[in-house]
């Protein structure tokens, strides 16, 4: 399994940048993501920005993240997943349409 790791922007020189998780400071690659400014939030996979994302949704993913560790830890979850017990299950968009066609999406 592969897990994203939200990271900061620190400097950019050409497709590479410095970036930090607020624990940890590391030269990442953003062949796929192109351009990032200073300062842009990022998910990080194995070394490598897959795209940008906002700060709310790196501060969402860094909880969840918080949260997981402490349950392997043995302590409790405590609020790491708030912003998702307030709304259902939602499907990407192409299952949605497909079930709003009446098709099978399992």
């Amino acid at each position: 399994m592969c897990v994203g790791v939200p990271m900061q922007i620190l400097s950019v020189d050409g497709i590479a940048a410095r970036a930090t998780d607020g624990r940890t400071e590391e030269l990442i690659d953003l062949s796929l993501t192109g351009p990032v400014p200073v300062g842009a939030w990022v998910l990080t996979f194995l070394g490598a920005a897959r795209e940008e994302i906002t700060e709310a949704e790196a501060h969402n993913i860094s909880k969840a993240l918080d949260g997981l560790r402490a349950l392997m830890q043995g302590d409790e979850l405590g609020d790491a997943f708030a912003d998702l017990e307030a709304r259902g299950p939602q499907l990407p968009p192409h299952l949605a349409a497909a079930a709003a066609a009446g098709r099978s999406t399992g």
